[in-house]
């Protein structure tokens, strides 16, 4: 599963880039607010940043001005993938966008159904909101089980990006439920890495190594 950072944050996604471990990006308006920055030249730092793809997404909800601006934002860098709104807009730029080869993250899925016609439409991405569907009863995971058995039965290529990622469990179950990517935000990336049973070994193995006097340099 590939695995995608979360944010708009500059000096946080060149951190985390420096493990090798991540694929891509996403970003969104809020996250492009919450920086404080250009929203184009912000895109820009990203792509050259992480060679993977980059979603950014576009402003406008009319179908004519979402592919005016999904092909401007195409324009930024070769790795950019244009975001729209699972819309009957967006789905319609989906597929204008498409038709140019300019590969498109359809979001704020919350059913398989939608799942099913951002695929018609072409998008490369889907992307399921987990935590939200969480937040009001329900199970966000098992929409990742119905897209990815609506997908594989029909030879689908869209890819099941996991958004709304809140914990390691979910970055976990998304995993084992078929999602081909996770998008996380740094915080839940962070913490993937670590489990109590791993520190407390490393602090056994440092405190026996101390005690040998030795030194591999």
């Amino acid at each position: 599963m590939l695995i995608f950072i979360d944010t708009a944050e500059i000096a946080v996604l060149r951190e985390l880039a420096a493990t090798g471990l991540v694929d891509g990006v996403t970003t969104n308006p809020s996250l492009i607010a919450k920086s404080g920055r250009n929203f184009l030249e912000t895109i820009a730092e990203v792509c050259a940043l992480i060679p993977g793809p980059v979603s950014a997404e576009v402003a406008a909800t009319d179908a004519k001005t979402m592919i005016a601006e999904g092909e401007k934002l195409a324009k930024i860098a070769p790795n950019v993938v244009v975001k729209v709104p699972l819309t009957w807009d967006g789905l319609t730029a989906t597929r204008a966008l498409a038709e140019q080869a300019i590969p498109v993250n359809v979001t704020l899925c919350f059913s398989a159904v939608q799942a099913l016609l951002a695929a018609k439409a072409g998008a490369a991405y889907i992307s399921p909101f987990i935590g939200r569907l969480d937040d009001y009863g329900f199970d966000g995971m098992d929409l990742i089980h119905e897209i990815r058995a609506i997908y594989d039965a029909h030879d689908f290529d869209t890819a099941i990006l996991a958004a709304s990622i809140r914990t390691p469990a979910h970055v976990k179950a998304a995993a084992l439920a078929g999602a081909d990517c996770s998008t996380i935000p740094p915080a839940v990336f962070r913490e993937l890495v670590k489990h109590p049973l791993t520190e407390r070994g490393l602090e056994t193995f440092i405190s026996d190594w101390a005690k040998t006097g030795q030194s591999i340099l």
